[in-house]
């Protein structure tokens, strides 16, 4: 598949999960966080499953493999969503969003250590200039940014994910991430159950009192942002690299304002748009999109016309 079909999948990934915050506040104000996410990621797992069944590539893993979905599993599905949501419970959204936010260079940082792959100049720019566009979007002119243990929840969430991002590279060699995804959310959304048991007792039975509208959302957060969601993510990661897939991370908080704006009535002003032109610039370099735009510019131009 060419880069740009991969990119255009990532825009429209974090187009969904832009979308699924003000879908996952909706859903937590009829049944506890830990409790609801442990229920959509299994059946989000359960519909990867269905997909991968149907498109005739899903398959056993090896015992090795294992390893790599456990990790993930733990990492990326059981750490990640109980912090997030521990997090989200504890801090701002204004913090937890910048904090977020650092998922782009906190990849090119792991990128470096555990796959000794090192960002280019232009994509260290794009990393800088995304991360600039999130600083600007989500916390200048708002109040209330004082550290507290939700902050530091919510950024072990976002290291844990990252961490899990190496992982899907490496087990990426042998197994399709698509396949690891399946079997990663099956693992992880069990460990959240069991753990919502514990730390949320009798809230399965808030499921039976929803009305008819939370039931709506609750499968389209389960379904299109989780399950094809992830599944489209974790593939991209296996064809472009992780550090390349994570650039596109910056475009969620952008999203997710911008809809929570239309959904949720929050009021946009000009850092908003600041933010979204370093932002979309942020994602042009350091994707290489820009760069490979320019090359075939340059190629155009010094072709001879017949």
């Amino acid at each position: 598949m060419s880069r740009v079909k991969i990119y255009w999948m990532l825009v429209g990934v974090m187009f969904t999960w832009g979308a699924n915050v003000p879908m996952l506040k909706f859903i937590g104000t009829y049944v506890p966080p830990v409790t609801v996410t442990g229920i959509r990621i299994l059946m989000a797992s359960l519909a990867v499953f269905l997909i991968l069944k149907v498109l005739n590539i899903l398959r056993k893993p090896t015992k090795r493999e294992w390893k790599y979905i456990l990790v993930g599993a733990f990492s990326n599905v059981l750490l990640h969503h109980l912090f997030l949501n521990l997090g989200l419970a504890e801090t701002s959204a204004t913090s937890g969003g910048l904090i977020l936010g650092t998922g782009p260079i906190l990849t090119a940082i792991a990128a470096a250590i555990f796959l000794k792959y090192f960002p280019s100049r232009l994509q260290w720019l794009g990393l800088i200039l995304g991360i600039s566009g999130v600083t600007i979007a989500v916390l200048v002119g708002s109040t209330g940014f004082d550290t507290n243990i939700g902050d530091f929840y919510i950024f072990i969430s976002i290291l844990s994910q990252v961490l899990s991002y190496m992982v899907v590279v490496k087990a990426a060699r042998t197994l399709d991430p698509r396949v690891m995804t399946a079997y990663m959310m099956g693992v992880g959304s069990i460990g959240l159950i069991v753990t919502s048991l514990i730390l949320e007792p009798g809230g399965m039975v808030e499921f039976l009192d929803a009305p008819p509208i939370f039931w709506a959302v609750f499968l389209a957060s389960g379904l299109i942002s989780t399950a094809l969601g992830h599944m489209i993510y974790n593939y991209a990661i296996g064809q472009a690299g992780a550090t390349q897939s994570a650039i596109f991370m910056n475009l969620n908080p952008l999203f997710a304002m911008i809809l929570s704006s239309l959904f949720l009535g929050e009021i946009l002003t000009l850092r908003h748009f600041v933010g979204f032109f370093l932002i979309v610039a942020g994602v042009m370099l350091g994707s290489g999109a820009a760069e490979d735009l320019y090359k075939k510019h340059k190629a155009r131009s010094t072709t001879p016309s017949s």
